[in-house]
């Protein structure tokens, strides 16, 4: 520990602090634009003057290591004007253009200016202008307000690790740019509009709305992959204006993904507002009574081995208790949510959650990738992996696509036949993970969707119990998972009873009721005959299939429980109502039991919870991550030579919100090349 004096008062900080850091200890706040907590120092702003002891002049407190004896004082008269002057010079260039700003009222140069800025100009030069830059369709550009801070550049490079953005120039004729005038092509861009300090950088989608005091914020949970990140949605009336990141540092940190922060606008497009019923062929408004009559009396009139459910990937875990509940009730066993098909075991939790957790791979030293791009599938995983790297320099290879993954990475071809040399310790990298403290394996999508990927998981779990990733406090098998809805519904058991059909073989035909349950991804044309019956919140593949449709609320108009890929259980909350006729999902199954005269025992929502974690002990407390007992899962088998392919084409359109979106349309016509390429 480091002792020192601030203001007065002695101090102990440990080695390496800065003396910002170690008078942001202490309680003083110290005004500051460059330095940000988990970017490179890089002292540009000069806002965090403080005069130290000894010293000729006053020092930049964001690039000064503390050391023992430092005596620091940051109010003093000198402090304060030196402050002014850095202050003066900011505003020397700055345009005077705050009321169109949509910076306005959450920018800190705002908030330093009324501390320590004049009330008149004293320049008689000209302003600086700069021409705007183009980013993409995400990111608005108001470059003459850029006081070059670098944020955006250190964030760029540093954790999205796609270093496309920089300086040109020297002094006043410094211009952060692309280069080339192109769009950023990190699927974490959006970020930058939160770490810049003015208005140069804003959200484009967002741009002229609305205003920060005009809006309802709500905390909740983002569910358009299965990260879980912590978000806040700012609704005005009955809209989402826009969504930001909230502070997590087990899960997403303070970042946020481009598709979970832009795709919001998906949710007022092709949205299912009241009941529909197909008459003569065609889909007709009715009223809800004779909806759930008709699908009452359909399911009733129906045996049940001949009913399927599907659930789909944005379901809660309320949502998808009351089915099975109710599925249990009326002997139905036909039912999966994995509707990709995905070879998940669902009789050992440890073999399908990512056990390391996302926060646990700071601590890895060797990574094994297997079947997945992380860049796209996960990017705030694939950002907490890049910091390690970062650290330690630890090996990673990858098995599948060689895709840039924005770290160095030994490519062992796409054919996961190899897992088994590794396993066998022929391989090199077997010794490689074998010598490492805490190895650990990524296992995705497009490993386990394939025919053998119930082999594939039987391998996988073979190395981890051979390379030393299984131990006593840690456990480096992990699964990656694209769905929100997916781990929850597995660890309700929303799979096959007994001698019931898992997807594929209800979509093979023979079904005479299928009832989706918010599932879009699957081949509609696959069900044939059946009467199908559509949960769900938008108009997409499993409406437009649809015989009878039962409109339910998207993830911002609910409380709900989503379980993300490392099993742990968050709880997200309602923001606005859902829109017309529309309910909430758990009180459609409700009601749906009561036609059926199997009444489900609850009437609200706490109540349905209180069920939830009586059955189920992991739901009754949520946050935290639930450690699973290792044992046996998969099925061994042989492993074909056919290279692993991609789980989805198109970052930017994977589910019925964000293909509805006009913004992440936007987004595919601007990288859809590189989209097509790749694929090629």
């Amino acid at each position: 520990m480091t002792k020192l004096t601030i203001d007065g008062i002695e101090t102990e900080v440990p080695h390496g602090r800065t003396v910002f850091q170690a008078c942001r200890d202490v309680g003083i706040e110290i005004p500051h634009f460059c330095f940000h907590e988990r970017l490179a120092i890089a002292g540009n702003c000069r806002m965090c003057l403080v005069e130290m002891e000894k010293a000729p002049k006053p020092i930049a407190s964001c690039a000064m290591p503390v050391s023992d004896g430092m005596v620091i004082k940051t109010n003093t008269a000198s402090v304060i004007k030196a402050r002014q002057g850095v202050m003066e010079f900011l505003l020397l260039n700055h345009p005077l253009d705050c009321p169109i700003c949509d910076q306005g009222g959450e920018c800190d140069l705002q908030d330093q200016a009324m501390a320590y800025g004049y009330d008149r100009g004293r320049t008689q030069e000209m302003r600086r202008a700069v021409k705007d830059k183009y980013m993409g369709p995400l990111i608005k550009t108001e470059m003459t307000r850029c006081i070059h801070c670098t944020r955006c550049i250190r964030f760029i490079d540093e954790i999205a690790g796609v270093p496309e953005l920089g300086a040109i120039g020297r002094g006043e004729g410094m211009e952060v740019t692309t280069y080339v005038e192109k769009a950023l092509t990190s699927e974490l861009s959006g970020n930058i509009i939160d770490l810049c300090p003015v208005g140069a950088l804003t959200n484009a989608p967002y741009a002229f709305t609305a205003r920060p005091w005009e809006l309802r914020k709500t905390e909740s949970i983002d569910v358009l992959d299965a990260v879980g990140a912590a978000i806040r949605i700012d609704t005005r009336g009955a809209e989402v204006m826009r969504i930001m990141p909230r502070l997590n540092e087990d899960v997403n940190e303070e970042w946020l993904a481009d598709k979970s922060r832009f795709a919001y606008d998906g949710l007022k497009y092709q949205r299912l507002d009241r009941p529909y019923l197909r008459k003569n062929g065609k889909l007709t408004p009715v009223s809800w009574s004779e909806a759930l009559s008709a699908a009452a009396e359909k399911i009733k009139n129906t045996v049940p081995n001949k009913i399927g459910v599907i659930a789909g990937d944005l379901v809660d875990v309320e949502t998808v208790y009351g089915m099975r509940r109710l599925l249990d009730g009326l002997g139905i066993n036909n039912r999966d949510c994995r509707q990709d098909g995905a070879a998940l075991d669902p009789k050992n939790r440890a073999g399908y959650i990512f056990n390391t957790t996302i926060a646990g791979i700071e601590q890895a030293d060797a990574v094994l990738i297997i079947g997945c791009d992380l860049k796209r599938e996960a990017p705030l995983v694939m950002a907490r992996l890049r910091k390690r790297y970062l650290q330690t320099g630890m090996p990673v290879a990858v098995i599948g696509q060689n895709a840039s993954l924005t770290i160095k990475t030994e490519h062992l071809g796409e054919s996961p036949a190899v897992l088994a040399d590794i396993a066998a310790g022929k391989h090199p990298l077997a010794q490689k993970l074998k010598s490492a403290q805490k190895p650990m394996l990524i296992l995705g999508m497009s490993a386990l969707r394939r025919a053998d990927g119930a082999a594939i998981l039987a391998a996988a779990r073979q190395l981890a119990e051979n390379c030393n990733m299984i131990q006593a406090d840690w456990n480096g098998f992990n699964v990656l998972h694209l769905a929100a809805g997916r781990v929850g519904a597995l660890d309700i058991g929303f799979v096959p009873a007994q001698a019931g059909k898992d997807v594929n073989q209800i979509l093979q035909g023979g079904m005479d009721v299928v009832y989706l349950l918010g599932a879009d991804e699957i081949d509609t044309t696959k069900l044939g005959q059946a009467f199908v019956i559509y949960q769900g919140h938008h108009g997409d593949a499993g409406a437009e299939r649809a015989d009878l449709i039962l409109p339910g609320a998207a993830y911002t108009e609910k409380d709900a429980i989503y379980v993300n890929t490392e099993g742990r259980a968050q709880l997200a909350f309602g923001a606005i109502m859902p829109p017309g006729e529309a309910r909430e999902d758990w009180k459609i199954i409700r009601a749906l039991s009561e036609a059926l005269g199997k009444s489900l025992p609850w009437n609200n929502l706490v109540e349905l919870r209180a069920h939830l974690a009586r059955d189920y002990a992991q739901f009754a407390a949520l946050g935290n991550v639930a450690k699973s007992n290792w044992g046996s899962f998969g099925t061994s088998g042989s492993i074909t030579a056919a290279p692993l392919g991609s789980a989805f084409k198109n970052y930017y359109m994977t589910c019925a919100i964000s293909r509805n979106s006009v913004t992440m349309a936007k987004c595919t016509q601007e990288f859809q090349m590189g989209i097509t390429a790749e694929a090629a």
